[in-house]
C-alpha cells in the first residue's frame, strides 16, 4: 500500500490498518535485550565461582545489553499505550531472534580464555544455534573453553527451548492482549488455547512445567553422580532438545547407565506436547496417555528402539540385551527428539543402525576421534 494513501491522516488511522509503530517495537525489543542481559548473571556467577577471567567478559556483555537495551526502551518510551498488532507481532518476533542472537553472542566475542571462538561470525553462529536449539557447533574442543562461557552456551539452549518470546510474554504482564500477537507469532502450529483463557497465563503455565521438569532432571542427574554445573548444563540441552554438552564426548564421557537412563527419560518428556503435561497435572492422566499425538510419538520410539536393538544384537555389537537397550534406546530417543546427545561409537554399528546414528554423530563429529 502506497505511503501517499496515509498522507495527512491521523497516526491512529494508520495503526488501525496494521501499519508498524517503530516506537512500540523499539520499546519491546529493548526490554527483550535487557531480559537477555539479566539472564547472563547466572553465567557470570559461575565464572567468579571458578575464578575465571571470562566472568568479566560476561559482565561486559551485560553492560552492553543494559546500554543498548535501555536505549531502545527509552527511545520507545513515548510509544502509544495500545496493543501490538499482527504485523508488529511478526516483526518483533523476527527481529527478536536476530537481535537476541547478536547480543547472546557477546560473551563469546569478548571471552579471553575460550579459544573456540575465533571471530564474530563463529560467536553469532553458536548463539543462534543455541537459541534455536539447533545444536550445531563450531567448537572442536569444547572442554578448552571456560566454564562460565560453556554455561552461557548451554543456557541459550534452555532459553530457546521454550522460546525467548514466550518467556518475554510470561514475565511482561503489561503486554496485555498485545502479548497474544507475540505468542501466536512465536509458537508454531495450533495455539494451545485450552491451557488457560489468557495468553499470559498460558505462557506462564508452559514455563512452570518447563522449569519443574528441568529441576527434576537436575536433581536426578546429581543423584546419579554429576556435579551441579554439569547437571544444569546437560539439563538445559535435554529440555531444549538441542544437545549442547560440556564434554567433548557428550554424555558418553560419564560412562554411566544411570545418567543415560535419566537423560533418556527427560529427552522423551521434552519431546511431548507440554499441553499434555498440563492435562495430566489436572488429574486427566487417561486423556493425556490416550492422546493420538502421544500414542504415535511413543509408538515410533518403541518400534525404532526394538529395530535398532535387534540389529545391534544380531550383528554382535553388544552381547547383552541390557547394553543393546541402553545404547539403542538412548540414541533412538536422541535422534527422534533431535536432541543430538551421543553415547556410542556409531562407526562400529551395522549399516541399518548407522543410518540413524550418523544423524547424531554429525553433530558431534570430533567426539569419537582418538
Amino acid at each position: 500500500m502506497r505511503a501517499s494513501k496515509w498522507r495527512g491522516r491521523r497516526p491512529e488511522c494508520a495503526e488501525a490498518h496494521g501499519m508498524l509503530n517503530w516506537r512500540i517495537m523499539a520499546r519491546l525489543l529493548g526490554l527483550l535485550i535487557l531480559l537477555l542481559g539479566a539472564s547472563m548473571s547466572f553465567s557470570a556467577a559461575w565464572g567468579f565461582y571458578y575464578g575465571e577471567r571470562d566472568a568479566w567478559a560476561v559482565l561486559g556483555s551485560m553492560a552492553l545489553c543494559a546500554v543498548f537495551g535501555g536505549g531502545l526502551a527509552a527511545a520507545g518510551r513515548s510509544a502509544p499505550r495500545r496493543d501490538v498488532n499482527r504485523r508488529e507481532g511478526l516483526a518483533i518476533v523476527g527481529l527478536g531472534w536476530l537481535i537476541g542472537a547478536a547480543f547472546s553472542a557477546l560473551p563469546f566475542v569478548l571471552a579471553v580464555d575460550s579459544p573456540g571462538f575465533t571471530g564474530a561470525a563463529d560467536a553469532y553462529f553458536e548463539a543462534m544455534s543455541g537459541l534455536t536449539t539447533t545444536g550445531a557447533s563450531i567448537l572442536s574442543d569444547i572442554e578448552a573453553n571456560s566454564r562460565c562461557i560453556l554455561f552461557w552456551r548451554s543456557f541459550t539452549h534452555w532459553l530457546g527451548g521454550m522460546g525467548i518470546i514466550v518467556l518475554f510474554v510470561a514475565v511482561m504482564p503489561f503486554l496485555g492482549v498485545g502479548g497474544r500477537q507475540l505468542f501466536k507469532s512465536e509458537v508454531p502450529g495450533p495455539t494451545p488455547e485450552g491451557l488457560r483463557p489468557k495468553i499470559l497465563q498460558t505462557a506462564r503455565v508452559l514455563w512452570y512445567i518447563y522449569i519443574g521438569l528441568s529441576a527434576l532432571e537436575t536433581i536426578a542427574l546429581m543423584i546419579c553422580g554429576m556435579d551441579l554445573f554439569d547437571a544444569l548444563c546437560h539439563t538445559f540441552g535435554t529440555m531444549a532438545t538441542g544437545g549442547f554438552s560440556t564434554k567433548n564426548m557428550s554424555v558418553a564421557q560419564f560412562d554411566s547407565a544411570a545418567i543415560d537412563m535419566v537423560i533418556t527419560l527427560f529427552m522423551f518428556a521434552a519431546g511431548v506436547n507440554f499441553a499434555l503435561f498440563f492435562i495430566a497435572l489436572n488429574g486427566q492422566l487417561k486423556k493425556a496417555f490416550t492422546d493420538p499425538e502421544f500414542k504415535i510419538y511413543a509408538a515410533l520410539i518403541g518400534l525404532g528402539t526394538l529395530a535398532v536393538m535387534a540389529n545391534l544384537l544380531g550383528a554382535g555389537v553388544y552381547n547383552s540385551v541390557w547394553d543393546a537397550l541402553r545404547y539403542g534406546l538412548f540414541n533412538v530417543v536422541s535422534i527422534q527428539t533431535t536432541t543430538g546427545f551421543g553415547t556410542a561409537d556409531f562407526d562400529a554399528w551395522p549399516p541399518f543402525s548407522k543410518i540413524l546414528g550418523k544423524v547424531v554423530c554429525r553433530r558431534h563429529q570430533a567426539q569419537w576421534t582418538e
